[in-house]
């Protein structure tokens, strides 16, 4: 009921800034369920180039990918900003998103993003562009990204 609140709330959504080289991606707050520091992934063989491996989370395997290779740029160089964003959606187990770095939490209200229409997303990952004084984020279709593993 809480996170409902807070997405409903004046029409406002909360998103997670990441940064994925240059630029700024945002992620809906809903999906979030941890951000861990980088560390140890077993690799997993023969899978998609995306996929980094495996990681033991308080007992629990969960499989990480690489943000930047599913959207096409060049691979990963893990730094001490590097971090992997624990992703929980209803029809998925836990799935780790391997990032260069996490910048800040920001509540866009409806106003301030402007949609992307599905037919012209240039990879069909960015759903929308939030407008704040900083510059501005491209708002993540998460589910979709997931959604063709």
């Amino acid at each position: 009921m809480e996170n409902q609140l807070s997405t409903t709330l004046n029409d406002t959504t909360q998103y997670i800034v990441i940064n994925l080289g240059t630029e700024q991606y945002g992620i809906d707050i809903k999906y979030i369920d941890n951000i861990v520091r980088m560390q140890q992934i077993t690799r997993v063989p023969q899978v998609s180039p995306y996929w980094k491996g495996v990681i033991n989370l308080r007992g629990e395997v969960i499989p990480v990918m690489s943000l930047r290779v599913k959207m096409g740029m060049e691979a990963d160089e893990a730094t001490k900003n590097t971090r992997i964003i624990i992703i929980k959606m209803d029809q998925h187990e836990p799935i780790g998103v391997m990032v260069d770095s996490v910048k800040e939490v920001v509540t866009l209200s409806t106003s301030q993003v402007e949609r992307v229409p599905q037919d012209s997303r240039e990879n069909g990952y960015v759903c929308g562009i939030g407008k704040q004084e900083q510059g501005l984020i491209s708002l993540l279709d998460i589910e979709l990204v997931l959604q063709d593993m």
